[in-house]
């Protein structure tokens, strides 16, 4: 299994170039996983649904499945954020696990800029972006790829990870 993260600003694009990234690896026979870190806290529960009332009530976990698919949420209730070797334990085996966000993270990563956005890029202070897929002309020593080649991008993934079908 290979991990590889996509990092950069937010309102860059990193979601958008996954979502472009999935299709292009499982066409290629590759399995996908994602694990997306947030900065702020999110839900996938709502107020009032049986799962929400059991997370409210105390439960530490709740497991909620269907025909179509099932989904574990845990609380942390004030322990600390797992690290992200914890979280990649959790997964089921698959070829690629994308990385969206953990820039810090000691995993090669591929920077998403757009320097119309105006913020610095990350390539220059961190060690682990490869490299740097954007929408414009840049001065970069690391390879440049265009935002809007997704093949080409799961290319460099696949190549730089060592990684063929």
């Amino acid at each position: 299994m290979i991990v590889f993260g996509i990092a950069g600003w937010s309102g860059c694009g990193k979601t958008t170039l996954i979502e472009k990234l999935i299709p292009e690896f499982t066409a290629r026979g590759i399995s996908v996983s994602v694990i997306k870190h947030a900065h702020h806290g999110f839900d996938l529960d709502r107020p009032g649904k049986d799962s929400f009332r059991h997370r409210e009530a105390g439960a530490s976990q709740v497991l909620m499945l269907s025909n179509d698919r099932w989904v574990l949420m845990h609380e942390l209730r004030g322990a600390p954020e797992p690290t992200l070797e914890e979280q990649l334990r959790l997964l089921s085996p698959c070829d690629v696990v994308l990385i969206e966000g953990y820039k810090a993270a000691a995993v090669p990563k591929i920077e998403v800029h757009r320097p119309a956005h105006g913020k610095p890029p990350l390539w220059t202070d961190n060690p682990h972006v490869v490299a740097v897929a954007t929408n414009a002309g840049i001065d970069c020593p690391l390879p440049t790829l265009a935002l809007d080649d997704a093949d080409a991008i799961a290319e460099f993934i696949l190549a730089h990870s060592h990684l063929r079908p």
